[in-house]
């Protein structure tokens, strides 16, 4: 049984497919009543202000990104809930291996949302051992998904792309060509969450996995994107805030651990990935059309 949740209202198909209520991540008091009236057992926390976003109002960004994980932990806490915090490659830095990145190895992140995802690690696993909580998290890589718009991570351009290959033929880039980042189809982002919290607690030799699919260049990702879409047009207007923060980050992730712990193995490759991103977009695009 799942109950969804946010500070936005959801779109019909979302709110005619099961219970969703409203949920601020700041408001402690009520926070504690969903857990309660629900009879929670597991609580996935996923709300955050992304890179750029968050760069953009550090204030707001360090108010839902640590305040908000703080009444989490607490509330995880007092009713031994099973909880999941994603992280991130933000949570890596400048002086953090690049090519691979290790799970344990030097975190010093220069975006308040890779502090407040660093922090949220230690935390978490401190709650862990202090406390008990049973606390799993994930370093997602750029998670690509039809399902939802760009929201302000600099991996973004990886969406992006598609909705405006198929909108106009043409792709402006934020990044420069040869900028190489973990990636991630959302289903197999999914299926990793659930494999992790599915496992059984014995299995896991640490509170905090990196996970990976493929790493890629956006001019690798406009190659393959060409094979289905040739006239594409690209041209690169790079950000300067948003190229910083990922020559920061990791270019591959060692998730060598996730797949020896609890058997973590993706699915999906960068031609599925493109494929599937167009057989989705693409029939919604023609429906849209015919409407």
């Amino acid at each position: 049984n799942v109950i969804l949740s946010d500070i936005r209202k959801p779109p019909d198909d979302v709110f005619y497919n099961g219970p969703f209520i409203y949920s601020d991540i700041l408001d402690y008091k009520n926070l504690r009543e969903i857990v309660v009236n629900n009879r929670i057992t597991w609580l996935f926390h996923y709300s955050a202000l992304l890179s750029a976003v968050g760069e953009a109002n550090v204030p707001l960004a360090r108010a839902v990104n640590i305040t908000g994980l703080h009444n989490i932990l607490d509330i995880a806490a007092e009713h031994s809930l099973r909880l999941f915090v994603p992280s991130t490659i933000g949570a890596f830095g400048p002086t953090s291996p690049r090519n691979p990145t290790p799970d344990l190895c030097i975190q010093r992140p220069r975006t308040i949302y890779g502090v407040s995802k660093v922090h949220a690690e230690l935390m978490g696993e401190y709650y862990h051992y202090r406390y008990g909580l049973d606390f799993r998290c994930l370093r997602y890589p750029g998670i690509i998904s039809a399902d939802s718009q760009p929201g302000g991570g600099t991996t973004d351009y990886a969406v992006q792309i598609f909705h405006d290959a198929i909108k106009n033929g043409q792709f402006q880039c934020n990044l420069k060509s040869d900028t190489r980042l973990p990636m991630m189809y959302i289903d197999d982002c999914l299926k990793a969450t659930l494999a992790v919290m599915e496992a059984p607690a014995a299995s896991l030799s640490m509170r905090t996995y990196n996970i990976s699919a493929m790493s890629f260049s956006p001019e690798e990702l406009v190659q393959e994107v060409k094979k289905h879409i040739p006239e594409l047009q690209v041209t690169y207007n790079v950000d300067a805030v948003r190229q910083a923060i990922a020559d920061s980050w990791p270019m591959n992730f060692d998730d060598s651990n996730a797949r020896r712990d609890w058997g973590w193995k993706h699915d999906f490759d960068l031609s599925e990935l493109v494929t599937t991103m167009f057989n989705i977009l693409g029939s919604d695009s023609r429906v849209a059309q015919i409407n």
